[in-house]
């Protein structure tokens, strides 16, 4: 395992934070996510159901969990069901987890063999009347692709048509939005990998160098440091690209006079970190570049102490766009006179600035929670604002990680350079 992993109290606590939202005399199910086939014979990169590590910590695939609070039998409350290894896998596949090892990592007394699921499954629901199962009511998910999960809710409805199936979903995504101490370290661990591998950028960048070559050191530094690499697919776009907002090639050559627009984190123990900066190739900001980059970082730091307990995110992100409004006029981009007479559902500064400023941030790059919601002190959100000017080619986004306080924010990714001084002083050592 290339990350330390949380200690199994957290996975414990978390199984019993959602044992007491469901209703008497009930059963939650949740499955592992699919290896997924890329051609012929070949299989992506297994990427856990966060869902699934988010209460046992099990990074396997064919995975199962069953909790049943109110069961007869104390030690089938929770039920962890791993792939049975063997000496075959071993030889073919490498370690997987034996029974008493996922027991230790979960915190789960009951650990059992995938194989035995369906016969515990049809004793367990003999005794339930609700039955809880998982589903991606992420706002922005497709789900094109069937997943594990959906396959098992249409085999279960059809097997057992007279039970009454609640969403786990709404649940999950409330105890998921409040960040524990735990995870808060975890994505600290991953901010400051992403830090590492933006210092390695600075003293690398130079005019000639292709975006690929700067995604590749980050891609060292991340790895290097026991993280599985990127968050996300990693945004290097340099002069025009810059004003793309999901560039994705990253296979053009940098320019001396250009910008380049950087949107990457590294991922650690499946917590991922998501920066945003915005350099010069040369090592020094154009007078132009720098007014608006000065102005995209005012942006950014009035907006971190807008982002408190009690905001409407969709409130916040008017009031933002109002800021962003304001430095547009200031850089001469629009007309005092044409945003007093804008139409107020489609402002002006939408051409410059067409993305929201912040999105909770976990396990998922773009976490689970309602946006509607009030913003709680222990969430975890990014702050980005930017402008894109397409007609110069300058796109300056600015991003920051951030854990909601009380009485004030933590930056995660406050060591990391922002302030445009000190990226020319880093790149012209």
């Amino acid at each position: 395992m290339r990350y330390q992993p949380l200690n199994n109290t957290f996975y414990k606590s978390t199984r019993a934070k959602l044992a007491k939202m469901l209703r008497p005399n009930s059963v939650a199910i949740l499955n592992a996510n699919d290896l997924m086939p890329t051609n012929a014979d070949g299989t992506m990169k297994f990427r856990q159901n966060n869902d699934l590590f988010y209460l046992s910590g099990i990074d396997q695939e064919e995975t199962i969990l069953l909790i049943c609070p109110d069961f007869p039998s104390e030690t089938m409350r929770e039920v962890l069901f791993v792939r049975e290894t063997n000496e075959q896998v071993v030889v073919w596949e490498g370690h997987k987890l034996h029974q008493s090892e996922a027991a230790e990592l979960s915190g789960v007394k009951t650990v059992r063999w995938t194989s035995e699921f369906d016969q515990v499954l049809q004793g367990i629901l003999s005794h339930v009347d609700h039955v809880y199962l998982n589903t991606n009511e992420h706002r922005g998910a497709s789900n094109e692709v069937e997943s594990r999960d959906a396959r098992f809710v249409k085999k279960l409805k059809e097997a057992y048509p007279l039970h009454r199936y609640e969403r786990l979903a709404p649940l999950l995504g409330e105890l998921r939005s409040i960040k524990a101490p735990d995870e808060i370290d975890q994505l600290q661990k991953a901010c400051d990998i992403t830090e590492k591998g933006f210092r390695r950028v600075l003293d690398f960048t130079k005019p000639g160098v292709k975006e690929y070559e700067i995604e590749a050191e980050y891609l060292h530094e991340f790895v290097r440091h026991g993280s599985r690499g990127f968050g996300y697919e990693p945004i290097v776009g340099s002069g025009a690209n810059s004003c793309v907002l999901h560039y994705l090639e990253n296979d053009q050559v940098c320019h001396s006079g250009d910008l380049i627009l950087m949107d990457v984190g590294a991922e650690y123990g499946n917590y991922n970190a998501d920066m945003t900066r915005t350099v010069p190739v040369n090592g020094r900001y154009t007078p132009r570049q720098r007014e608006v980059y000065d102005a995209v970082l005012r942006v950014m730091r009035a907006a971190e102490k807008m982002l408190r307990p009690g905001v409407l995110l969709q409130d916040y992100h008017k009031e933002v766009g109002a800021l962003v409004e304001a430095e547009l006029i200031g850089l001469g981009l629009l007309d005092k006179r044409d945003v007093r007479k804008q139409d107020p559902a489609n402002p002006l500064y939408r051409k410059y600035f067409m993305h929201g400023t912040s999105h909770p941030l976990g396990l998922d790059v773009h976490d689970v929670g309602s946006i509607y919601a009030p913003v709680k002190a222990g969430m975890v959100f990014t702050i980005e604002p930017g402008i894109y000017i397409r007609e110069e080619s300058i796109g300056i986004r600015l991003e920051n990680n951030y854990v909601i306080g009380e009485k004030s924010n933590k930056d995660l990714m406050a060591e990391i350079p922002i302030e445009a001084e000190e990226i020319e002083g880093l790149m012209n050592q």
